[in-house]
């Protein structure tokens, strides 16, 4: 096995029996100074990613909550980390699986390498994994539960417990506990953005096209957002299954049926079109990388997209007056919705490409455009 940085020996296994081994980093490797208090064991809907870089954007993101991260890119943490590219205050994944982390990091930007980064974070992580298998095996028996560490019988107890992401409201656990506001506060555009596992690159993003942001808890009801009196209300990514996130829908229908200019993706998108009355479903391994072609239905422009989701909306639940804007490329699902005659519109991918492509970065002034004219 060659691993170019790792500490004790380490197995990864599968709720299905399937099993790789590797060796420990991160948190599970213990930190230098307290070398006993490493978890022994983290568990989670194991996922693959296919973005060469970003790494530590995609760690950060809280829209992996619950989920093992398996980067299909061969070599990880190359150029290190620093806190200008973190999308949150801490990761909320459930783990990293990586083939060959970097022993030292190349770049004028790096502040820490990698691995001391996921043992300050206390995230635990595996390396020398054949992330190739495992690829593999995700796309022919789609994401699947898991655990890893150091203590095979440990481990193996973990993934016969190991939950996956159906039924779980994951948002709770990553939305901001209270309300809070970025930009200029001089800034002429008002937007209240539910936090539902929101990134700090799609506050700059709003931010720089004129908007003042109060960023609001996912609990928050669609009286205390009119309350505010925002131009416009966007709904932020985040992780889990839409159909689980308790009270978020009812909210959305109801500033719906107030006329209010409505923005969402990823997990926003999704939430949207089940407050238009839609459905939504799990995809067999989901969407987890920054090359996904989307087309554009109304212009016929492809774009390359950033992605992270593991359900979708089912397009034939659509009620009348709500059409299909954008479709995937490689196979077909609903990327992108718009409510006919109202500024009401969502995309299930990452416009604000952090990391990623951007191709799609237009769509911030799209929204920003049609709060200046009053929706």
């Amino acid at each position: 096995m060659s691993v170019r940085h790792g500490g004790a020996e380490a197995v990864l296994v599968l709720a299905d029996g399937e099993t790789f081994e590797g060796r420990a980093i991160g948190a599970l490797a213990g930190a230098p100074d307290a070398p006993d208090d490493a978890p022994g064991v983290a568990a989670g809907e194991v996922i693959f990613h296919t973005g060469w870089t970003g790494y530590q954007e995609v760690i950060t993101d809280p829209s992996y909550a619950g989920q093992v991260i398996t980067f299909t890119a061969s070599h990880i943490g190359n150029y290190g980390t620093t806190p200008d590219d973190d999308e949150a205050g801490r990761p909320h994944a459930a783990g990293v699986v990586v083939r060959d982390l970097a022993r030292r990091p190349s770049s004028w930007r790096s502040t820490e390498p990698l691995d001391a980064f996921l043992r300050r974070h206390r995230l635990c992580g595996i390396a020398g994994v054949d992330t190739r298998r495992l690829t593999r095996h995700l796309r022919e028996r789609g994401a699947v539960p898991g655990a890893f560490g150091t203590d095979e019988a440990a481990v193996r107890a973990a993934a016969a417990r190991a939950r996956p992401t159906d039924g779980r409201d994951l948002v709770a656990e990553v939305t901001t506990a209270r309300p809070y506001r970025v930009g200029d506060p001089d800034a002429p555009l008002r937007v209240v953005a539910y936090d539902l596992g929101i990134k700090r690159t799609i506050l700059r993003h709003l931010t720089h096209t004129g908007c003042r942001v109060e960023v609001v808890p996912a609990s928050t009801t669609a009286a205390e957002v009119l309350e505010r009196r925002p131009d416009g209300v966007f709904l932020s990514n985040g992780p889990g299954d839409p159909a689980a996130v308790g009270g978020v829908p009812d909210a959305v229908r109801d500033l719906l049926d107030a006329g209010v200019p409505l923005f969402g993706i990823c997990l926003g998108h999704q939430v949207l079109a089940l407050a238009l009355g839609g459905r939504t479903v799990k995809l067999p391994f989901g969407h987890h990388g920054a090359n996904h072609p989307v087309r554009d239905l109304e212009t016929g422009r492809v774009e390359i997209t950033s992605q992270n989701h593991n359900y979708a909306v089912d397009a034939e639940s659509l009620p009348a007056g709500v059409r299909v804007t954008h479709t995937n490329l490689n196979d077909g699902v609903c990327e992108g919705l718009a409510v006919t005659g109202r500024p009401v519109w969502s995309v299930q991918y990452h416009p604000e490409a952090g990391p990623g492509p951007h191709d799609a970065t237009h769509l911030f002034a799209r929204f920003a455009a049609a709060l200046q004219r009053g929706g």
